[in-house]
Parts: C-alpha cells; structure tokens; sequence
C-alpha cells in the first residue's frame, strides 16, 4: 500500500512538470532575428574574454571538466571556446524552445569550471529570464530554478560581479537569479491575466455582435409580415374590385372602368411594395410567431398620425403635430414605415423623457419625406427600465428597405431628435 502511495506521488509530480499552460511560444520573425543577433554580440564579446583570461582559468582549475581537457595549449583554447559556443548559440531560440534553452545553458555551466564561470554566468541571466516569462511548463522551469543556482554555486571570482565587500561573492548568483526569476514569473502571470481578459472582452463584443445580428434578422421577419399584410391588402382589394367589375360589366361599363382603374393602382402598390420587400420575404420568420396572411385591414399610416398623438396627449404628454409641403399619396410601406418612426419616438419620449413636451414634423418634398420627433428632454419614466433597444435598430432596418436613413441624437438646447429621411420618386 506504501509502494503504492510513493509511485502515485511520482507519477503525479510528473504530470505536475510535463503540465503546460498553453502551447509553445510563436515569436515572429523580427523576434528570432533580434535573439539571433543578440546571442552572436554577445558571444563575440565572451569569445573574446575567453581566449584572453579563460584559457589560463581553465589551465590551472580542478573541477568542472578542466581535469579531463588536454594540456596542451591548443586543446584548452578548443574546450574554452566550446564552452562559449555551447552556452551562448542556445540563445538564438531562447523565446522559441525557452525552457530547453534553459537546461542546455545550465548543464554547460555545471561542467564548467568556477574560475571561468563568467563565461556562462550571463547565458544563465538571460535563459533563466526567458523561461520565467515565455515557458508554458511554469513548474518546471521553477523547479529548474536550484539546478541553475548549484550550477553556479561556485562561483568566488570578484570579477564577475561588482558587489559590497560586505556580501560574499558566492552569493551573488542567488541574489541575481532568483529576484529575476521571480520579477520574470510575476510578469507572465500578469500577461496571462491580460491575454485572458481580452480574450473575455472580445468573446463579450462577439457575443453583442450576435445578439445584434439575431435583432436585426428577427426584426427584418417582422417588418417583412407587416410588409406582406399591406401587399395582400392590396391583392384583396384587387379581387374584391375584379369580382364588382365581372358583375356590372354588362350593366354598368362606367363603374366597370373605375373599377379596372383601382385594380391597375392596386397591383401597382403591391408590385412596388413587392420588389422594396423581396430580399425580406425570403428570410425566416420567428420561431413559433403565427402567419399574419388572415388579417386582411391595413396597416396604420400618416393619415392616422392625429389620432397617434392625441392618444399620446391623452397619455399626460404635450405633442404638437406639424405638416408642411404638399401632403401627397405615398406607397403603404413608406407610410407605415413613417408612422412606425413617430411611434417609436414618442414612446421614448414617454419612457425616458418624462415631463417634456414633443414635436412632430412631416415634410413632404419634392424627392423625399422627412419626419423629425423632437422633445425638450426630461427624467427617465417608470417603464425607462423595460426596453430592449431594439426599437431603432427596427427602424434603421424599415428605412433602409426603401433607401431611407435614420438620425438619432441629443439637441444642443436640451432633449433628443429623431429624424428619418426617405426618398421619393418624383412625380
């Protein structure tokens, strides 16, 4: 039962140093270039400190691998310089492969010698930092952290580091390492949260921008039923006159004429209607919403506008109604989109705007209609809470069907405008 408590203890620390927290580093090209030119500087300078001082350090060492290299002159000139070689080439792919780099600089400074460790003493600096802040394998390259300190346990030469003479040089390793291990594990833990926070922030504008999207296609299945009851209005209407026309045909040519005359504006309506709504009609409606092809009435249009603001009034809010230009006949979808935009703007009114007092403008142009909805501002009602804000997006998608656009925004005097325009064939 020991046996086995002790191998599962194993293995679980071994799943603890092989667990990463994501996948090996990526660093672009700019990057690999800057360690490779980096990692070359540097070796040159040691390079040449090692042929100048290391050579006669290793001649006359007893640990690390000096006992076991040639005496003769030329050979320790070879170990040294591989020595350089070994510890500094690694840095070349220090952010790529960092925690291998790491083990490769400490295993070539455990072999060499104490008195030519300032060879490899800074390829250990720069790989221990690298691994703290690239390496996935975060338990790993901390419990690599000793390994590297005992490699340079050794060290006694006063001319590695300029320190106090109150501080031993042997502990310079330890004061230099681990600080910098540690400085180097707070900033990639700080850089994951940041990853991970702005991944969550664009997971959160991915999400609005769905919902958005699922608005605007439930909206654009609403306005197309609405679009379809003014068109099958219009076809009733056509049968209803063909039918009168059949009767008196015989009887009554002039009421025959009037009414072939209002089956050709009819058809003429809901052809119109027909090709603004064709890209509509094609999409699906709502999941569960009902058919609205029974209710034959028409839909509300400018001509109701009166009685929209005197149920308003009626509400407690002050609503002028004002029309300029020549009031003309307009398609039923234009109307009723109109309409739709001076009910949804005195709604928010009401909502959000309590106590203030509104103004409705219709003008009729030669080439376009324009509908403005003006209030003088006020505090949100107690309904301000229940809207979705999907009223304008509704309306930005009922406009557009019939090349219209719509302008929301505060007033400089105070209040907020809703202003739609929507062009008009000319006559």
């Amino acid at each position: 039962m020991k046996s086995t408590s002790v191998a599962d203890r194993l293995r679980d620390g071994t799943a603890l140093l092989k667990r990463s927290t994501g996948p090996l580093p990526q660093p672009p090209r700019r990057s690999l270039v800057f360690d490779a030119v980096l990692a070359l500087g540097l070796f040159l300078v040691l390079l040449f400190y090692a042929l100048d001082q290391g050579v006669d350090r290793v001649r006359h060492a007893r640990d690390g691998i000096a006992p076991l290299m040639p005496g003769s002159e030329t050979g320790i000139a070879t170990a040294v310089v591989a020595l350089t070689v070994l510890a500094w080439a690694p840095l070349a792919l220090r952010r790529r492969y960092p925690l291998a780099v790491l083990w490769t600089v400490t295993a070539v400074t455990a072999v060499t010698p104490y008195d030519a460790q300032r060879i490899t003493f800074y390829a250990s600096v720069i790989a221990a930092y690298t691994a703290a802040v690239y390496s996935p394998y975060r338990a790993a390259t901390l419990m690599s952290l000793p390994a590297l300190l005992l490699a340079n346990g050794s060290i006694t030469n006063p001319e590695l580091l300029t320190v106090s003479s109150s501080v031993p040089t042997k502990y310079v390793p330890l004061m230099v390492l681990v600080p910098l291990m540690l400085a180097a594990n707070g900033m990639r833990t700080w850089k994951v949260r940041t990853a991970e926070s702005q991944a969550q922030a664009a997971a959160l504008e991915r999400e609005q921008a769905e919902e958005l999207r699922r608005a605007a296609e439930q909206e654009r299945a609403r306005i197309a039923r609405e679009l379809h009851d003014v068109v099958t209005h219009n076809v009733s209407m056509m049968v209803i006159q063909a039918g009168a026309a059949r009767t008196v045909l015989d009887v009554a040519p002039d009421q025959t004429r009037e009414a072939l005359l209002a089956i050709e504006a009819s058809g003429r309506t809901a052809m119109s209607e027909l090709r603004h709504t064709m890209g509509l009609l094609t999409m699906n409606a709502e999941d569960g919403a009902a058919p609205a092809t029974a209710n034959l009435a028409p839909q509300p249009g400018l001509d109701q506008l009166e009685s929209l603001v005197a149920r308003v009034r009626h509400a407690g809010t002050p609503v002028t109604l004002d029309t300029t230009g020549t009031p003309r006949d307009l398609p039923s979808g234009i109307s009723l989109a109109a309409y739709r935009v001076v009910q949804e703007a005195l709604t928010n009114t009401v909502k959000h705007a309590s106590g203030a007092s509104a103004a409705v403008t219709v003008d009729y142009g030669a080439d376009r209609l324009r509908v403005e909805v003006a209030d003088t501002g006020g505090g949100p009602g107690a309904a301000a809470t229940t809207g979705n804000g999907r009223g304008l997006i509704g309306l930005r998608e009922r406009l557009a069907v019939y090349g219209g656009t719509l302008h929301t925004g505060r007033r400089l005097t105070g209040g907020y405008r809703v202003t739609a325009l929507v062009p008009l064939e000319t006559a």
